[in-house]
């Protein structure tokens, strides 16, 4: 792909995000969401192999049909009430309408089986947006209208999506199908605390997005696609296999890191709404995510590929250079947590 194709395709994926986060007008959200599924199509069918436009397809389906939804469940609000203000989203049929489109652009459960597929069939780089840049303007959406929204369903939704990210990693050896189970998992704990405090839903998104770019940044750098490849990590670089093993305990939301942070007081503020039976279903799903990071952790730190002496040694690939980027997003993703009374 060219310089200037390139360009205009990241140009038209940070407009669409903008015009929609920034619009108060449901035509103009609705069409920020049509640019960023737009520019983010060439992205995933670029490699030309049926994989990647199967992935491409199903992309565009859910997408349209979520984008459909939105502007169906807008118009039925503006001809019962008068108004196309998003904060004015007041009808029942068009809140419903609405978390299920939310749920489809953010590939929630039960809507969350184009997810794992579309980022199996796509790029490292690709996968890396999709799982963090095209989730901003949905997020800006339901941050703009959580108050609105049926709480019931945003709590049967953030407890099936947590139970699903983390059964559905449990067999999978693709890495990229195990971070769309942990995307899965972690918008359940967002959409979980969404109606309560949208402080604390934009901190666990913030977390999200840092720990995700480090990961995937890492398996950029290190060309592993699968749970197999991450046993030679430790033959291309001791320091990048040490930092990949904190960053999925950090995903994993394990103390002292900064993954630690949102469950924490996401898990407080349910208490404190004497949701405890909720608190309790959240914390017991982590601990099927926590099984496959720790799965991969062991991989990645533990054991030794069978053959060294034989085995294609990564080295002699031309590597993908991501220095900068995880020595930005890493410190970020492991040492926040002393620094969380700033964060709240």
């Amino acid at each position: 792909m060219s310089p200037l194709t390139s360009s205009i395709i990241i140009s038209s994926l940070a407009t669409g995000t903008i015009i929609t986060a920034s619009s108060y007008h449901w035509l103009m959200a609705w069409i920020g969401l049509e640019i960023n599924t737009l520019a983010i199509i060439p992205l995933i069918s670029k490699k030309h192999h049926p994989r990647s436009t199967e992935a491409a397809t199903k992309y565009f389906l859910t997408q349209a049909a979520a984008s459909a939804l939105i502007l169906f469940s807008s118009t039925i609000n503006a001809q019962i009430t008068g108004t196309w203000d998003i904060t004015q989203l007041t009808t029942t049929q068009s809140n419903i309408l609405l978390s299920m489109a939310l749920a489809m652009k953010l590939g929630l459960a039960p809507t969350h089986f184009w997810l794992p597929e579309v980022l199996q069939g796509s790029t490292m780089n690709t996968a890396l947006i999709i799982s963090t840049w095209q989730k901003l303007a949905p997020m800006a959406l339901l941050y703009t209208t959580a108050n609105n929204l049926p709480t019931p369903m945003l709590l049967i939704m953030g407890a099936l999506s947590a139970l699903v990210g983390g059964w559905g990693g449990l067999n999978q050896t693709q890495l990229r199908k195990i971070m769309a189970f942990s995307s899965i998992a972690h918008f359940g704990w967002i959409l979980t605390i969404s109606f309560l405090l949208t402080n604390i839903m934009t901190l666990n998104l913030v977390m999200y997005l840092i720990m995700t770019t480090t990961m995937f940044s890492t398996l950029i750098m290190s060309n592993s696609k699968t749970i197999k490849d991450t046993m030679t990590l430790s033959t291309l670089s001791p320091t990048l296999t040490t930092l990949t093993a904190l960053t999925l305990l950090s995903l994993g939301g394990l103390p002292p890191l900064s993954g630690f942070i949102p469950k924490w007081l996401i898990l407080e503020e349910l208490t404190n709404q004497n949701l405890i039976p909720m608190a309790l279903l959240m914390a017991m799903s982590a601990l099927l995510s926590l099984f496959f990071y720790l799965r991969l952790t062991y991989t990645t730190t533990l054991t030794l590929a069978p053959n060294t002496t034989t085995t294609p040694h990564k080295w002699r690939f031309t590597q993908q250079n991501t220095t900068l980027l995880i020595s930005t997003t890493t410190p970020l993703s492991l040492l926040l947590l002393p620094a969380t009374p700033l964060l709240t």
